[in-house]
């Protein structure tokens, strides 16, 4: 890719990873020191500065063979073909292994489902996985079993086209009837694991919200993501005085519902086939326990 006048001066790992939203920024790291990005045809470091008219390369290596292990988890298959499915992710489930997280996880039940086929673009860990959603958020996620798929996906996610809407639950009660939050995300800086409203190392980030249902010191509420950043709902509400119910991280300390996570639900996903051209959509409700936290705030109403 050839580099613009507004991307000189930006270091290298920072440039590939505000543009290719399929690879973390420590998956470039490590695709930079293993000498599979060159620029200008030379091996530099994660921290060399770009400058107009350069010309970096990658070379994605093919996917050594996992480690990881097989698990024959129930999954909730919305969706399968050839080239991919559409799984609903309970909460509690974490999405791909990691520190901590090695079994148990999304994609050790999509190994024992799929066998072999599941795509490798995005390393050995997480085969087969376009996007993520957090643990203790439910709902839809797009996964490939090729290569071709994954990519076609991807550039669907990157260019924004992807249909993604939430419903959450919020605390207050927001004026408007719908809205949006254009404010760009990056990594805490006082916590490395979260993430905040930041002009730094930053993603542009945009969240439309729309009101479905007002209680006294509740909103019902449905996000469409334009973009789709790490925790962005979450960051977004939080910031907008609204945090979703149920969040330890930027919620209340204080909530009156036992809750194991945030009410939270990805209940729709569109997008154009990778292979066949057609736009599919599909829908799941949210979950028991967050109907029935809405069931006790309409009785309250009455």
């Amino acid at each position: 890719m050839k580099i613009d006048v507004k991307n000189g001066g930006e270091r290298l790992d920072v440039f590939l990873t505000e543009n290719i939203d399929e690879m973390t920024r420590s998956r470039i790291q490590k695709l930079i020191s293993d000498k599979n990005i060159t620029v200008n045809g030379v091996w530099v470091k994660a921290n060399c500065r770009l400058k107009a008219g350069d010309t970096v390369e990658i070379t994605v290596p093919e996917p050594k063979e996992t480690q990881l292990v097989a698990e024959e988890i129930p999954l909730d298959i919305v969706y399968e073909d050839e080239h991919m499915l559409v799984v609903n992710k309970p909460q509690g489930m974490v999405v791909h292994p990691a520190a901590g997280n090695y079994n148990g996880t999304l994609v050790n039940a999509l190994m024992a489902h799929c066998g072999s086929n599941l795509s490798g673009i995005n390393g050995e860990i997480r085969p087969g996985i376009l996007h993520r959603i957090d643990k203790d958020t439910s709902g839809l996620l797009l996964v490939a079993k090729d290569d071709k798929a994954h990519l076609g996906l991807s550039e669907q996610i990157k260019e924004h086209s992807l249909t993604r809407e939430y419903l959450c639950l919020v605390h207050g009660n927001i004026k408007e009837d719908s809205g949006t939050i254009d404010a760009p995300i990056g990594r805490d800086p006082k916590d490395r694991k979260k993430m905040t409203i930041t002009q730094k190392n930053s993603k542009n980030a945009v969240t439309h919200f729309f009101v479905l249902e007002r209680f006294q010191k509740y909103t019902f509420i449905k996000c469409r993501l334009e973009t789709g950043r790490t925790h962005q709902i979450r960051v977004h509400m939080s910031k907008n005085g609204h945090p979703i119910v149920g969040d330890s991280v930027y919620g209340r300390k204080k909530e009156e519902f036992k809750l194991n996570g945030q009410l939270l639900h990805a209940w729709k996903v569109g997008y154009i086939h990778p292979t066949n051209g057609e736009y599919m959509e599909f829908e799941r409700s949210a979950p028991e326990y967050f109907t029935q936290v809405l069931a006790t705030l309409r009785r309250r109403s009455i």
